[in-house]
């Protein structure tokens, strides 16, 4: 993957997008840090100047004349010859009595002073508390270099985890994204080959279960419908260039010997006779082909509507169980009349299904051979039958015959294009069901899987 093209993906820059809301959070997150830490030192500390500001005034009374005072403050400010804490006393007038500076202009409780402020050398700063203790005044001081320091280390430490997490950011984003946008690449390459021809190429999966490879596996079955469709497509056109083929001989037969019978000047009636019935035949071939086109595409689902089942089986059942006794054969409808079985559908097409189905056993089946058409009404689905007992079908072929203009051997000297069952197929298919076949045992029986409403 060329670097430009990665900074210019989208997931890369998701991931960067989302790294930087991230450190953007940890730096507000770090600064509050920083300041209430801050603000915790200064507490602790003024608590601290606070209290040895009161532990030394404790030490003053008027009885006593400042001798426990001054000797209190002299020890402290030998105690810290650093500077690292500052005392001072001095009288109403400013004067200096005791401690290690003078300074009249700090103001009473907690304040900031700088070693310049207290006439003290250096740039120490200080936070002091000054107060009034008899009629003379107490000041207490501590450096602010432990705190600074302290806060120095915060910040730094601060700094540095922001940069680590910005780097993290950075190095993850681009890892991230560069898995992603090799996925991403799959798809695209697999959808290039696609459209260069070549059907077979699938989307690669990772196993996952992540977005990416539902996306991917979606894709995977779309390709697997448009390879099924180019297939049925080049399936159809061999089939019909092969069935088409020998009815278009016959028809250009006929129509020569009916022009060589009027040169002859014999009659050609009855040849034009059999030209017209060979063209009604081939006719009525493309006019199934493209009914079924219609309803794989949908068309007829405006026409929707609640339909019972079990009247559509008994009503076809009821039609044909006439046709079968001149044919030598019996028709049973082994159906509960008194359950209704409600689908949503078509109901001249859920007709043209088991009619399709039950002329296709009559036409096939010998005499004496038993037809049952059957119906289970389930929770969610609803399972209609037609089941006879003649020759069957082989296990290889039951789903061949679904497809268009298929036919097995021995059922090419009967008449039929090879359509109908292709056609059961698309309507059930368009109910959002499902037809196979599957040995009666013997026999043939055809299943129908339709979703009750």
């Amino acid at each position: 993957m060329r670097r430009a093209r990665l900074w210019r993906s989208t997931p890369f820059r998701l991931a960067i997008t989302f790294g930087l809301v991230f450190v953007v959070a940890f730096a507000i997150t770090g600064l509050f840090t920083y300041l209430f830490l801050k603000r915790e030192l200064l507490r602790e500390l003024d608590d601290s100047i606070r209290e040895i500001h009161a532990v030394i005034a404790s030490t003053y009374s008027p009885d006593n004349d400042l001798e426990d005072l001054v000797s209190t403050v002299d020890t402290y400010s030998n105690l810290n010859k650093t500077d690292e804490r500052i005392f001072s006393v001095t009288d109403a007038k400013g004067k200096k009595i005791a401690g290690s500076f003078s300074a009249p202009a700090i103001k009473d409780g907690i304040s900031d002073v700088s070693s310049e402020d207290v006439n003290l050398g250096g740039d120490t700063d200080y936070r002091v508390f000054a107060g009034a203790v008899g009629d003379k005044r107490l000041v207490v001081g501590q450096s602010l270099n432990e705190t600074d320091r302290l806060e120095e280390i915060a910040f730094m430490s601060l700094t540095w985890a922001t940069l680590v997490v910005v780097a993290v950011a950075v190095i993850g984003g681009v890892i991230i994204a560069a898995k992603v946008q090799r996925r991403l690449d799959g798809i695209a390459n697999a959808m290039s080959a696609v459209s260069h021809g070549e059907l077979d190429v699938r989307v690669p999966l990772q196993g996952k279960g992540d977005d990416i490879d539902i996306v991917s596996g979606q894709v995977n079955e779309a390709l697997d419908r448009l390879s099924a469709l180019m297939e049925t497509m080049r399936q159809v056109s061999a089939d019909i260039a092969h069935e088409l083929k020998t009815p278009l001989n016959r028809l250009k037969m006929q129509i020569e010997s009916a022009v060589a019978r009027e040169e002859r000047g014999d009659r050609y009636a009855a040849t034009l006779s059999e030209a017209l019935d060979e063209a009604d035949r081939i006719n009525a071939t493309f006019e199934a082909l493209l009914r079924i086109s219609q309803i794989e595409a949908g068309a007829r689902k405006t026409r929707f509507r609640e339909v019972d089942l079990t009247d559509v089986m008994v009503a076809v059942s009821e039609i044909y169980a006439d046709v079968a006794e001149d044919n030598r054969q019996f028709l049973i409808a082994n159906i509960d009349i008194s359950r209704p079985c409600p689908v949503f559908g078509d109901r001249e097409l859920l007709t043209q299904m088991f009619v399709n189905l039950v002329e296709n056993s009559i036409r096939h089946c010998p005499a004496g051979t038993t037809i049952e058409m059957g119906l289970i009404v389930g929770r969610q689905h609803a399972t209609a039958t037609v089941a006879d007992d003649g020759p069957g079908i082989p296990a290889e072929e039951r789903d061949k015959v679904f497809r268009r203009l298929y036919r097995l051997d021995k059922s090419r000297t009967t008449a039929g294009s090879g359509l109908g069952l292709s056609l059961v197929r698309a309507i059930a298919d368009l109910h959002g069901g499902s037809a196979t076949m599957e040995d009666n045992l013997p026999g043939l029986r055809a299943e129908v899987r339709l979703p009750l409403m």
